[in-house]
């Protein structure tokens, strides 16, 4: 941790700086946590010799096809991770769960993306007129 204080007239604001992958707990209700540590290729093991986290249904080789079109698309990162909203990322999820044949999609992606309810996300997302041209969209990349 690095910490730097800045003088500001009468105030002293204490800066702290934490490296990447670093994690601190500020508060009980506040914590911060650094860089996602998944390595960029789900085939490749990890430093402790076992598979990643990326669920076995998703690091099939057709799997790994359909990430690298989403992620040329720009709706993931290099960790899997989605760079859109909470009702897009279920539309993906639900996408790419039809084209895979996951039958429990909302558990498989909930756990890889940390996230809870995804199923609410996407029934709140069939109500929204953008989510049709994003579903059009993802039927394209997938074509």
């Amino acid at each position: 941790m690095l910490k730097e204080i800045v003088n500001q007239g009468n105030k002293c604001i204490v800066l702290n700086i934490f490296e990447s992958g670093s994690q601190h707990v500020d508060h009980i209700e506040n914590q911060y946590i650094g860089a996602n540590t998944k390595p960029n290729n789900p085939l490749l093991t990890s430093p402790r010799g076992g598979k990643n986290d990326l669920p076995e249904v998703l690091a099939t080789e057709e799997a790994m096809k359909i990430w690298q079109k989403v992620q040329d698309a720009g709706y993931i990162d290099t960790h899997y991770q989605p760079l859109l909203s909470r009702t897009q990322s279920a539309l993906l999820a639900d996408a790419i769960a039809v084209k895979l044949g996951i039958r429990q999609k909302w558990k498989t992606f909930e756990t890889l993306w940390n996230r809870k309810n995804m199923y609410r996300d996407y029934y709140k997302a069939l109500n929204l007129q953008q989510s049709l041209v994003f579903q059009d969209k993802i039927k394209r990349l997938f074509n």
